[in-house]
């Protein structure tokens, strides 16, 4: 099967020209171009045709977006009937006014609980919620349980690099709270879990989610993949975590990809199935992330 993460940077193109980003009243840019629709980010994620997808920076009900419902748009462009939305934002990231999302939330723009097994709910039945800014993941496979849990964020703001025409832009950016979702998949040969995490942007902050997110999933049945922007170089995840990665290359930035951000490790695989996988970095029309897809044995 195939599994994948992307970091969506809410679905904005960053080929053929982006557009002149959101500014302040002095002209100083505070936020990316905003996308009118969702037909870019659809096609990004059916490019990648994968059975298991974590999300991280996703949109739902954001003007920015198109005020479209990013992980449905994602699991429709799959065919996955099975979603999971956990927003850490409630509000747009970024911008004054936003405050960390609630359980309520993330419960009025998620499926109903179904039966295991069965399909995720009718989009008629997800309610609205104001704009909300997360992660996802989305399954073709049936998922008998899911589990979320939110990190706190760092207390400061740092400069960061943003993608704009004609060049980046350095915009000093609000550390936001940090989200996490796992699924525990039903596999032909049983269960096991996939999790995905967008971690804080703040060294040491990130280190600490890490070693957090190791500790919440100690329990999660095995075999586990772990999927996701950690915003730490390199080997320095699987070093945290004593996981194993299965991709040791640079995917940030899309456009020339110089520092590896993004990243997938797994816990309780065989040496067999170790030595079977296959991972790839895909630049994407969409997002200053490329995406990384895993064809594994599960």
């Amino acid at each position: 099967m195939r599994l994948a993460t992307f970091n969506l940077l809410h679905g904005v193109p960053v080929s053929g020209g982006m557009g002149e980003p959101e500014r302040d009243e002095k002209g100083r840019p505070i936020g990316l171009p905003p996308v009118a629709d969702d037909t870019a980010l659809r096609e990004a994620v059916a490019a990648l045709d994968a059975d298991v997808l974590g999300m991280q920076e996703v949109d739902v009900d954001q003007p920015r977006s198109g005020t479209v419902h990013q992980v449905r748009s994602a699991a429709e462009a799959l065919g996955a009937a099975h979603w999971r939305f956990n927003p850490s934002v409630s509000g747009t990231p970024g911008f004054p006014g936003w405050v960390e999302a609630t359980d309520e939330q993330m419960a009025l723009v998620n499926p109903a609980p179904v039966a295991a097994g069965s399909a995720s709910a009718p989009s008629s039945a997800i309610s609205t919620a104001g704009p909300l800014y997360g992660v996802g993941l989305v399954s073709r496979l049936p998922v008998v349980e899911w589990r979320t849990t939110r990190f706190d964020p760092a207390p400061w703001s740092l400069p960061l690099l943003i993608p704009a025409e004609p060049r980046p832009q350095w915009v000093r950016v609000h550390d936001e709270p940090r989200a996490v979702v796992a699924a525990v998949v039903e596999g032909e040969h049983g269960p096991f879990t996939v999790a995905t995490a967008h971690l804080s942007f703040v060294p040491g902050y990130n280190i600490r989610q890490l070693r957090a997110l190791r500790k919440w999933l100690a329990g999660a049945p095995r075999p586990l993949v772990v999927l996701g922007d950690f915003n730490l170089p390199g080997r320095l995840p699987a070093r945290i975590t004593g996981w194993t990665p299965l991709l040791r290359q640079a995917t940030y930035p899309s456009m020339k990809p110089r520092v590896q951000l993004d990243h997938v490790l797994v816990d309780g695989l065989s040496a067999r199935q170790l030595g079977s996988a296959r991972a790839e970095v895909r630049v994407l029309p969409v997002s200053d992330h490329a995406a990384v897809t895993v064809d594994l044995d599960l």
